[in-house]
């Protein structure tokens, strides 16, 4: 049956893998994958190569050596890691792969497990319904911050506070942000706040940190405490990418504590605010015009890097690494080849060789002492001393008689001939 289309688009395999690559690269921002490494392996060229496995699966990873130095200790075979990198393919051999810029050992997967897990079950429980969320007062008598005394984030909402609404009190309830017992204290001090009533607002406030650092703002006694609390409570914890347990459980949740106070604390003047909303207007056109321009840089800087000695530099690096174990394993394979040749050799020499002739019962004659070997009776003469070398010791004998045979039958059949 004869194609209906008119024209048709023949791909390579080069080509075909090359589009791929590209696809895969273009398509996929750099991502973060964790796994089990597993074939880990150090060619001489100073890259490691290795797969990323989990109960079902495995991917192909390549760590080049401008990156590979800066991981000493790992990775290693049965280690579990986090790998940040980019999809790719590996065009010579058609194979799926992840070239990694860094990598570590997962270590905070357990916190994060926990987090998840309380999340959804305060969530299930109706902790964080929007129904139990508290408007916050447009013009609040007096703003309550909870937060450490001698942290950044106290100055930041006083700054904000002063500056947008100075008129406003403010109590501060000083507690530990982080450390042994700091959900405990925080979480008494919300309760005793909430039992008080000597504010209009609540602020829970800390500084940026690691997972590690925020953990007295997952505890579930924080949360209940939170969503207990007759105040309205504004949280502003961490940067704007960390969301904590409490940011769920709070009336409002504000990414920074800059922004919490901007948040209860009521401006000064309509004027300011439409300036304000002015500004965000014209920061929003700057930040559309910025992406714009920057999507268009990361669209030529895609086809340049396309064009870039090197990834055409990697790619023949992985395939010289690839040549390199096949022409081991061809020397290994000759060697082996060479060694059986030399034994088999060997032996046909040692069948071969007059010493194994001896071992089976035979003899050498010379003539004593000059060593000339005896092959017939007639070279030699009675009263002459010749020696007889057996499979194991030496003969020295005195010639009494002479019988020349004919041959070996005449030997066997006559064996008491006179002489012998």
């Amino acid at each position: 049956m004869s194609d209906p289309s008119p024209t048709r688009t023949v791909y390579t395999v080069s080509r075909l893998n090359q589009e791929a690559r590209y696809l895969l690269e273009d398509v996929f921002p750099m991502i973060w994958v964790q796994g089990e490494v597993s074939n880990l392996s150090r060619p001489s060229s100073g890259h490691v190569y290795f797969s990323l496995k989990d109960a079902s699966a495995q991917l192909r990873c390549a760590l080049f050596q401008n990156r590979a130095f800066l991981f000493r200790d790992g990775p290693r075979n049965g280690q579990q890691v986090l790998a940040r990198g980019r999809v790719s393919l590996y065009e010579s051999r058609g194979e799926f792969q992840l070239i990694v810029e860094f990598v570590e050992e997962a270590g905070a997967g357990a916190l994060r497990q926990a987090y998840d897990e309380l999340r959804l079950r305060l969530e299930q429980e109706g902790l964080f319904a929007p129904d139990r969320k508290q408007p916050l007062p447009p013009f609040p008598h007096r703003i309550g911050v909870i937060t450490s005394p001698t942290g950044a984030a106290l100055h930041d909402v006083l700054t904000t506070l002063r500056r947008r609404c100075p008129q406003t009190p403010v109590l501060l309830y000083p507690v530990p942000v982080q450390g042994d017992g700091a959900a405990e204290r925080i979480a008494a001090t919300i309760r005793l706040a909430s039992k008080r009533r000597e504010c209009a607002v609540l602020l829970l406030v800390r500084g940026g940190g690691a997972l590690e650092d925020l953990q007295a703002f997952n505890a579930e006694g924080v949360a209940r405490a939170i969503a207990d609390c007759a105040i309205p409570l504004v949280t502003g914890v961490g940067h704007e990418t960390d969301v904590t347990i409490a940011d769920f459980a709070a009336d409002l949740r504000a990414a920074t504590p800059t922004a919490a106070a901007e948040l209860a604390g009521p401006d000064r003047q309509d004027g300011l605010r439409q300036i304000r909303a002015l500004e965000e207007r014209l920061a929003h056109t700057l930040r559309r015009r910025l992406t714009d321009q920057r999507q268009q840089l990361e669209q030529l800087a895609q086809r340049l890097a396309r064009q870039h000695p090197h990834r055409r530099l990697r790619n023949r690096t992985q395939r010289l690494d690839e040549l390199e174990q096949r022409l081991r394993q061809a020397l290994r394979w000759r060697l082996q080849t060479a060694a059986q040749r030399l034994q088999q050799v060997s032996g046909r020499l040692h069948t071969l060789s007059p010493l194994a002739t001896l071992q089976r019962g035979y003899a050498i004659v010379r003539r004593y002492p000059e060593g000339r070997i005896v092959q017939r009776a007639s070279a030699v003469e009675i009263g002459d001393t010749i020696e007889t070398l057996l499979g194991e010791g030496c003969l020295r004998c005195e010639i009494k008689a002479v019988s020349a045979l004919d041959s070996w039958s005449e030997l066997v059949t006559h064996p008491q001939s006179p002489g012998c």
